[in-house]
């Protein structure tokens, strides 16, 4: 009865999410485009499907319980990618099954990797339906979901739970989720619209201009250029890429904060964004030292201009890139990529393991270590002002472990398959954390393409367990969870 009831509610979604293919269809209507027709296939079909799932299951619609929101959120996430591989697979011949999975659930996940060559020579319809995948994805379909699906009479609250990145997730922002829900898809319009002016004001045409935007604000990292930003070689529109970057990676509860309250100070007063900030400066300034010490680059302000884009690029989990870094000492491409598991903020749009878990680790630690010198003090640990309770805690200590367990796993699956180990730790590592580009034979000049199918799928695998943040996947695969 519960699980037909998740059907209910993903039928529900899928008709949604054949409605969005109309956007492409739009761009492919405006002008000759080889995707017209598969966009008319593709969308007709989900449709159908949706519809189908949703009139056969509309009796048992019913309030979600805690268990339905993980297993909603779990088919919703690898089902949803399923259809969004028919407009590739109907439109660019010779594409095998596990590439076009793989570049839908990239964008839906908002990784950015790309198994896919010739971006430029795609179809228009086709790129904005890549780029497009990652702005939905990008904050989560699930959030968008809580706030149309209760027009319908059904709750979501316990979706966001499931749902929303961070161990802080019973922070709201308006006492009603569905109110919550809408006040971030606000703030995300807002911030979309201002990068898509600024892109054009850069220099970018507007399809470029609304595609990067989506990729951007998503912190995706995908193109419809093969050089991705260095197409346009352009100092103007890699400021503003910088710039909305940086926002980006920032948690959007705060934007809202400061709105309601008409003061920077929420955003001034959390340790988390301050830390985030604070590192990505740094790292700024070490890089470029870096590479104009080791001769990189010949000047101190180009040194500069490949360390600002590229660490923020990777940093935020977007991987966009206007240089080929894999050619650079191993070390800067390593620190890119830890920086990324890490630097985003909870709430923000990025990937990896977010800032306030490293903070709370970092934290416990010394917690642990002042109790060996006074076993009887009572050391709580504050993040801010604020006093975090156990359990926080012990989520993300396991989270943590979890996270440990599936890079090692998935990297020995893929050094098994043959790969070697530069390219195999940094592709898992990239996938997992929403990255994209690693390093090796998946570096930012080269792709995923020249991946086997079995190694794609593991990336696969690695990228939707990155997304929901592991949790929320490997709680279906206890056999607890599915007992009455």
């Amino acid at each position: 009865m519960g699980a037909l009831g998740v059907v209910a509610m993903v039928g529900r979604v899928v008709v949604l999410f054949a409605l969005l293919m109309g956007v492409p269809l739009a761009f492919a209507l405006a002008g000759p485009d080889a995707g017209r027709d598969p966009f008319f296939i593709a969308a007709g079909a989900t449709l159908a499907c949706g519809v189908a799932m949703s009139l056969a299951t509309r009796r048992f619609r019913r309030e979600l319980q805690p268990r339905d929101g993980f297993l909603l959120v779990g088919l919703t996430w690898t089902l949803l990618p399923l259809f969004g591989t028919l407009p590739l697979l109907l439109a660019i011949p010779d594409l095998g099954f596990a590439d076009a999975y793989f570049e839908a659930m990239s964008g839906f996940t908002a990784t950015g990797a790309t198994a896919l060559v010739g971006l430029d020579a795609l179809p228009l319809s086709i790129n904005v339906w890549r780029c497009l995948l990652s702005l939905v994805g990008g904050l989560g379909i699930v959030i968008l979901a809580v706030a149309v699906l209760p027009l319908l009479g059904v709750g979501g609250n316990q979706l966001v739970k499931t749902e929303m990145t961070g161990p802080m997730k019973d922070q709201k922002l308006t006492p009603r989720m569905a109110d919550t829900a809408r006040a971030i898809w606000v703030i995300y319009a807002i911030l979309a619209l201002a990068c898509t002016l600024a892109y054009r004001a850069a220099g970018m045409s507007w399809p470029d201009a609304f595609m990067h935007m989506c990729t951007t604000i998503s912190l995706s990292g995908l193109s419809s250029h093969d050089t991705s930003y260095a197409y346009w070689n352009s100092p103007a529109i890699e400021a503003v890429a910088i710039g909305f970057m940086l926002l980006a990676g920032v948690n959007l509860v705060l934007y809202f904060g400061a709105w309601r309250s008409r003061s920077l100070a929420p955003l001034w007063d959390n340790a988390e964004l301050r830390a985030y900030l604070g590192l990505l400066a740094v790292a700024v300034a070490g890089m470029t030292l870096y590479l104009f010490a080791v001769g990189a680059y010949p000047t101190l302000l180009q040194s500069l201009r490949q360390a600002a884009f590229h660490v923020v690029s990777v940093a935020t989990t977007t991987g966009y890139a206007i240089d080929d870094y894999g050619q650079w000492p191993v070390f800067a491409g390593l620190l890119m990529l830890l920086l990324g598991s890490f630097a985003t903020c909870a709430g923000s749009t990025g990937g990896g393991m977010k800032m306030v878990r490293v903070l709370l680790l970092f934290k416990l630690s010394r917690r642990e270590l002042l109790r060996i010198m006074h076993p009887s003090a009572v050391t709580p640990v504050v993040l801010g002002s604020t006093v975090v309770n156990e359990r926080v805690m012990y989520s993300v200590v396991a989270y943590m472990m979890m996270y440990g367990a599936c890079l090692v796993t998935l990297t020995l699956a893929m050094l098994f398959s043959g790969m070697d180990p530069v390219s195999a730790f940094s592709a898992v590592f990239a996938c997992l954390n929403n990255i994209g580009p690693g390093l090796g034979v998946v570096g930012p000049a080269q792709n995923y393409a020249s991946l086997s199918v079995f190694q794609t799928w593991i990336c696969t695998l690695a990228m939707l367990l990155g997304r929901l943040e592991l949790l929320a996947v490997l709680v279906l695969l206890l056999p607890a969870f599915w007992r009455k």
